[in-house]
């Protein structure tokens, strides 16, 4: 994983992931990607919350543009691709989606109902780094952070799951003029927006992502992982169905309470 660019700690209910290229500003590949897939597979039962960080001095850049470079090569032709682009577009469509597919993996399983996880964002969070905040449960922000969703500076979409997250956190104006635009928020425009959990000085943000995970940790797991099931599920509920989904969680949590659950 550290060839990557990823790395994986955890101490007893607490995994920390941390994007491990500052020189490159934590900068993303698809090996990246493959290594956070690989890390929700590989956690311990034990973990309860996952800390998402960057080290040095931005949470990640995004892509890296060295992916980015060299032409696209016409399908069949016995040239080697030379870019990212042009390795998916020489392999089809199909192929192509497919394989986006599995870059997408690397952030899914952030949103796992038996898990709460924290992204603690400092400096640039721009493109695929705004979106692996944005898989995140909670976004903690140094107040030097600039978020963006960039992708489209590049005639592309964003595509590792970010557009639900985004509108569901700022509705659907507010996310279409950011994507479309590209521009860049700091961290008061991101919290006033619903995007920030909490703004910190870039000096107290590890131990406020700390104080968070504490307070978590300190409620009932089962119950945690219920009302996390709840509320994701809430946007594609009525009312009414979404009473019921309570009140069948509501009905293991007092069976459980009782010694009467599974």
């Amino acid at each position: 994983m550290n060839a990557a660019g990823v790395r994986l700690e955890h101490d007893g209910p607490v995994a920390t992931v941390t994007l491990c290229r500052p020189v490159a500003l934590n900068a993303q590949t698809p090996e990246t990607w493959a290594a956070l897939a690989d890390i929700g597979r590989v956690l311990p039962g034990q973990i309860r919350l996952v800390i998402v960080r960057g080290e040095g001095t931005s949470f990640s850049a995004g892509l890296d543009r060295a992916l980015l470079a060299g032409g696209v090569v016409e399908p069949g032709s016995e040239d080697t691709p030379q870019s990212l682009v042009a390795q998916l577009v020489a392999a089809g469509p199909d192929a192509c989606a497919a394989r986006i597919e599995q870059f997408q993996r690397g952030f899914a399983w952030l949103s796992r109902p038996d898990l709460i996880s924290v992204a603690a964002v400092q400096g640039h969070a721009i493109g695929a780094g705004f979106q692996l905040a944005l898989a995140c449960d909670l976004r903690v922000l140094a107040s030097d952070a600039r978020l963006a969703m960039a992708e489209v500076t590049l005639g592309l979409v964003p595509d590792l799951g970010g557009t639900k997250r985004l509108s569901e956190l700022v509705g659907y104006g507010r996310a279409l003029e950011l994507c479309v635009t590209g521009r860049q928020i700091d961290a008061v425009e991101a919290h006033a927006m619903g995007l920030a959990t909490l703004v910190v000085a870039p000096a107290d943000l590890a131990g406020a992502t700390d104080d968070l995970a504490a307070a978590v940790l300190a409620a009932d797991r089962d119950a945690v992982a219920e009302i996390k099931a709840l509320l994701l599920s809430a946007g594609s509920r009525d009312q009414r169905a979404q009473s019921r989904a309570e009140r069948e969680a509501q009905t293991r949590r007092l069976f459980r309470l009782a010694g009467l659950g599974d």
